[in-house]
């Protein structure tokens, strides 16, 4: 299972920290998102910093129509892909 996101908070213009419950943290640079129309709430700081997690889902959120999956940012942060995260858990798994 992907770890769990801790905690969040938004650092800079369309950034985001992130905790994760395995230690894994920092920050990930949104502004690729910027430019479609459902992101375009972030254009306000104060809206962009009300960043939260959903205690259901643990989605990056920000609101109703704002929510990010928590795994993608998750993977982003550690430079990897699902594939090469399911093989790496495959090769631990196997190495106990």
């Amino acid at each position: 299972m992907i770890a769990k996101p801790l905690q969040v908070k938004a650092t800079e213009k369309l950034s985001i920290w992130l905790v994760y419950d395995d230690g894994t943290q920092g920050t990930i640079d949104l502004s690729y998102l910027s430019q479609k129309p459902v992101f375009k709430k972030w254009e306000s700081e104060d809206f962009f910093n009300s960043v939260t997690i959903d205690k259901e889902t643990y989605a990056i959120r920000w609101d109703e129509m704002i929510e990010l999956c928590p795994e993608s940012l998750y993977l982003k942060l550690k430079g990897m892909t699902f594939e090469e995260w399911k093989s790496k858990q495959q090769t631990h798994a196997s190495n106990q």
